[in-house]
């Protein structure tokens, strides 16, 4: 016999499906361009139900952005426990984003335009910085542990060398939407290579201490 479902479950159900449409048109139209009415009509309930499970299309998008992050976390951590040593499993995790990413554009496209959107909204930066980190916190670590396995000292600060890697792996992203001739799957993989062999053979010079 089926049990039937409680409001809690019927209200979770009811949030998840939102996600997932906000995400399709999110992704195919634009954060701008989405209304809510259109993620409710896309996700068969009526725009009511969209603001009785969030506070804003802003609000939305975050929980678009939090559920991308926490399934790319998953499949990192299964990934770097299958690798033999920190730069296989960075490679490894670039690599199946880069393939990724060559079927997921509008995401790329959309997350610009949000990044963009927090700039000119600055109630939103502390959340989206939040999300932002989690997201860099794998290589945090494989950094710090690439440095042990190596037996070298970071030239700077695990966490802004993971933040520079996000940055270039966003930068080539993007660069490879409007020069796919030039930008392939395998330059971020190559960029990351020459990045740590650089590291392991101590290329990238030391920074003096403030106030040295």
């Amino acid at each position: 016999m089926r049990t039937a479902l409680s409001r809690a479950e019927r209200q979770a159900n009811t949030r998840t499906e939102l996600v997932k449409a906000a995400e399709r048109l999110f992704s195919e139209q634009g954060f701008q361009a989405t209304s809510l009415d259109a993620v409710a009509d896309e996700a068969g309930y009526t725009k009511g139900a969209v603001y009785s499970n969030f506070a804003s299309k802003e609000d939305v998008f975050f929980a678009v952005y939090e559920g991308r992050v926490e399934r790319y976390l998953k499949a990192v951590n299964r990934t770097v426990a299958q690798s033999d040593d920190a730069v296989e499993g960075v490679l490894r995790v670039i690599a199946g984003a880069a393939a990724r990413r060559e079927h997921d554009d509008g995401w790329l496209a959309v997350f610009l335009e949000f990044w963009t959107h927090v700039l000119r909204h600055p109630e939103h930066r502390a959340r989206f910085a939040e999300i932002h980190a989690r997201a860099a916190d794998p290589f945090v670590l494989g950094l710090e542990r690439f440095a042990e396995e190596r037996g070298i000292e970071l030239p700077i600060e695990a966490r802004q060398l993971a933040v520079a890697l996000f940055a270039m792996g966003t930068g080539i992203g993007l660069e490879r939407l409007t020069q796919p001739e030039v930008v392939d799957g395998e330059l971020m993989v190559r960029m990351q290579e020459l990045w740590f062999e650089a590291l392991a053979r101590g290329e990238v010079p030391q920074r003096e201490p403030k106030g040295a």
